[in-house]
């Protein structure tokens, strides 16, 4: 049965992005491409779920991160006076601080040229296997290393000359997935080896959307790594103001994550009360019969779809942190649901991401800011597209 209902998901999933492509006669060439990729994913989902040795990587790299997350906790700890061990601590302390610590391990890496060389050499394979383009694969590896934002200051000196193709298949790289310096968060939430199947998954789904909504042969001229983050160039900040500069950046993120869910949480809380007391039904609960059938078809059992469907739309709504605490507080769900879900949560799929990219883009590129602003909702279409391709290829090997 899960094979219909995968079967049927994707053809979903492609009617709905074939609608708003911007070259549907160019879709046809993208075809085999397609299903080279999405066969891709379901052999990696396999392999990291039900083999051997994929469990042992994913394994491996989950254990990897609790340590890291460990070392935080040591720094939370000695500023916080041991909150952590009096069981006083927050979900703020927990779950967003250690952020501060990996911002810091990413600048060790930047400075000493680990992640250029590791952000080059990752879009090379990608792209031979997305063939969308050595620019927009790079963006895609980019965006998970340094940052959704960043991504575009990396590209700062040809963003001028990049046309409204690759702009949205950029913009669509760094929405869809997550920065490492936000993972170890996830994982105080939720699974860690589904948030990291997520990442590698999102990487794929990706280009299986843009080969769909926006299909083209990359433009040869732009299709170059001419990037700020060049292995051979010489960063002239010293180690020292390098390291501050991206734990403050750290710090800045968490601050904002916090505004935000402490003003979403409240928003839906009051949007809440609002329609209960009018309508006898909470307003997710209302988005959730919604999009009930979109979860249905993602491979979450029926009696499960409506709770799955309120998730979404609080994703999308707000972002997905606040998506991840309505799921801390589900009680009963199946393990494939689980899995399902927590895979669908992890990207930056909502207004808010949007919004950033083209508040980013103002201060880069004022004029590509428009062109992103004026793709907007397609964007944001596509993302969650993304994120339901992910979710949908779990679903199948769970």
């Amino acid at each position: 049965m899960k094979f219909i209902i995968f079967i049927l998901c994707l053809i979903a999933i492609f009617l709905l992005a074939y609608l708003v492509s911007f070259d549907r006669k160019m879709v046809k060439k993208k075809l085999v491409t397609i299903a080279i990729i999405i066969g891709i994913q379901i052999l990696l989902a396999f392999t990291f779920l039900h083999t051997t040795i994929g469990i042992k990587i994913i394994g491996g790299a989950s254990k990897a991160f609790e340590k890291l997350l460990g070392y935080a906790n040591v720094g939370i700890e000695f500023v916080f006076g041991g909150m952590i061990e009096g069981g006083l601590a927050t979900f703020v302390l927990t779950a967003l601080l250690p952020i501060v610590f990996i911002c810091a391990l990413l600048g060790i890496l930047q400075y000493f040229k680990v992640l250029p060389w590791f952000i080059k050499i990752m879009g090379f394979l990608l792209n031979k296997i997305s063939r969308l383009g050595k620019l927009e694969s790079y963006s895609a590896i980019s965006a998970v290393i340094i940052g959704m934002t960043a991504v575009f200051v990396s590209i700062k000196d040809i963003l001028p000359k990049l046309g409204k193709k690759q702009m949205y298949s950029i913009a669509a790289c760094s929405i869809s997935t997550v920065d490492l310096s936000i993972v170890g968060a996830y994982m105080n939430i939720i699974d860690p080896k589904f948030v990291i199947l997520a990442i590698v998954l999102n990487l794929f789904s990706v280009f299986v959307i843009l080969s769909i909504i926006n299909p083209y042969n990359s433009d040869e001229e732009n299709d170059v790594l001419a990037i700020v983050n060049n292995p051979t160039e010489k960063d002239e900040r010293g180690f020292f103001e390098v390291l501050s500069d991206y734990m403050m950046d750290g710090f800045n993120l968490v601050l904002a994550i916090v505004a935000m869910l402490l003003g979403f949480v409240a928003l839906i809380a009051f949007l809440n009360g609002v329609f209960d007391g009018i309508f006898g039904v909470d307003f997710q609960t209302i988005l959730g019969y919604i999009f009930a059938p979109i979860a249905f078809l993602l491979g979450v059992p029926w009696d499960e779809a409506i709770r799955f469907g309120g998730l979404i739309a609080t994703k999308l709504l707000s972002n997905e942190f606040v998506a991840m605490t309505s799921f801390m507080e589900m009680k009963d769900l199946s393990e494939r649901s689980i899995g399902i879900i927590s895979v669908f949560l992890v990207s930056f799929a909502n207004f808010g991401s949007v919004g950033m990219i083209i508040g980013a883009l103002k201060g880069l590129c004022p004029d590509q800011s428009k062109v992103v602003a004026g793709f907007s909702m397609r964007l944001l279409y596509g993302a969650t597209l993304v994120s339901f391709l992910s979710a949908a290829v779990v679903g199948l090997v769970l």
